[in-house]
C-alpha cells in the first residue's frame, strides 16, 4: 500500500478524533481559490485542511446536523483567513442553505459519512453503554423526531425485518424482528443494552461468538432508518452536482457497504449521462501508515466525481 508524508496537525483533534483519509481528500479536491463545502463538518479535520488552502477571496461553508459540532467549529474557525459560513443543517438541504447565503456555485465538496467519538455517547448509537434508544444526529432533537425506540416499539414485524436486512445486511433479521415484537408485548424496549441482549439471544450461538457483536448490524440499520441516511445522501449528492462549477469535484468517504454502493451507483449513473467523470474507478483506501495510527480507517472508502459541462 501507499505511504506518504504527514499533512499537518489538523489531523489530530483535541478530542482524540483522527480525520480519515485527510491527505487523499485534499489531493482529490484539487483546492484552488473558490467556494468549498464540508457537508459533514464533524470535528473539523477536513474543514481545517481546506480552509488552510483558501485565500482571502474564497469562501468555506460547513454543515452539520449536530448543533454541538457547529458551535465547536465557530470557535475553532473564528480567525480563519477566508470567509467561513457554518450552518446547523442536514446536507440534504444543501441547495437551500447555499441559496440563503446567495451562493450559486461551488468548486468542491466533501461528504465524510463517518462518526465522531462524541456522537457515540449518550444518544444510543452504541451498545457498550446503557443509554436511551435515540440514535438521532442532533443531541437535542425535536419532540416529534423519529427514534430507534419508536421503531422497535411501534413498527410492525415485517417492516422491522426489512429494515434490518436492507440497511444492515442482517441475515437473521426475521428472527430478531420476531423477538423484538414478542418482547415489547410484555415490556417496552427502552435502552441500548436491553436491545443488544435481546438481539444476541435471538441469534444462533455461533453468531454470538464472533469478533463482531451480534447486534452490530441491527444498530447500524436502525441508525440509518432513524436518520433516513440513504435518502439524505441521494438528495445531498444530487444538490451538490447541480451547483458544482465546471470541473468541480465531489468527494465522498463511506464506511459501510450500503453507503458505498449508493455512491458508486450514483457516480456511475452520472458518468453514463455524460455530465462528468468518475475519478476513482476503484475507491481510495487508507495507507498502511494511516491504518497503524487509526485502525478505524480500515473500512473507509473514498470515491470522487468531477463535473463536466456538456
Amino acid at each position: 500500500m501507499r505511504t506518504r508524508r504527514k499533512l499537518s496537525s489538523s489531523n489530530s483533534m483535541s478530542s482524540g478524533h483522527r480525520t480519515v483519509l485527510l491527505h487523499e481528500v485534499v489531493d482529490q479536491l484539487a483546492i484552488a481559490s473558490g467556494t468549498y463545502v464540508d457537508a459533514t463538518l464533524g470535528a473539523g479535520g477536513h474543514a481545517q485542511a481546506i480552509i488552510d488552502r483558501l485565500d482571502l477571496e474564497s469562501t468555506f461553508i460547513g454543515l452539520d446536523a449536530d448543533s454541538e459540532a457547529i458551535e465547536a467549529a465557530k470557535k475553532k474557525f473564528a480567525d480563519a483567513k477566508p470567509k467561513v459560513v457554518l450552518v446547523h443543517a442536514n446536507f440534504r438541504t444543501l441547495k437551500s442553505v447555499l441559496r440563503e447565503h446567495h451562493i450559486d456555485t461551488i468548486n468542491g465538496i466533501v461528504f465524510d459519512l463517518g462518526w465522531r467519538i462524541e456522537q457515540l455517547t449518550g444518544r444510543g448509537f452504541s451498545f457498550d453503554k446503557d443509554e436511551p434508544l435515540l440514535m438521532t444526529f442532533d443531541p437535542h432533537p425535536p419532540l416529534d423526531a423519529l427514534t430507534a425506540q419508536e421503531i422497535v416499539n411501534t413498527w410492525d414485524e415485517p417492516h422491522i425485518a426489512d429494515i434490518l436486512y436492507g440497511w444492515g445486511g442482517e441475515h437473521f433479521s426475521r428472527r430478531i424482528a420476531k423477538a423484538i415484537v414478542e418482547r415489547r408485548a410484555t415490556k417496552p424496549i427502552e435502552s441500548t443494552v436491553e436491545l443488544a441482549e435481546l438481539v444476541s439471544h435471538a441469534t444462533p450461538v455461533w453468531y454470538r461468538t464472533r469478533r463482531i457483536h451480534p447486534a452490530t448490524k441491527t444498530f447500524q440499520a436502525l441508525r440509518i432508518a432513524v436518520n433516513d441516511e440513504v435518502g439524505a445522501l441521494r438528495e445531498g449528492l444530487a444538490s451538490a452536482r447541480d451547483i458544482l462549477a465546471n470541473n468541480g469535484r465531489i468527494a465522498v468517504i463511506t464506511f459501510h457497504s450500503v453507503e458505498d454502493r449508493e455512491v458508486k451507483h450514483v457516480f456511475r449513473h452520472w458518468e453514463s449521462e455524460g455530465t462528468g467523470k468518475v475519478l476513482t474507478k476503484k475507491p481510495i483506501t487508507a495507507t498502511e501508515e494511516e491504518l497503524a495510527e487509526n485502525p478505524r480507517a480500515r473500512s473507509a472508502k473514498l470515491r470522487v466525481y468531477e463535473k463536466h459541462f456538456s
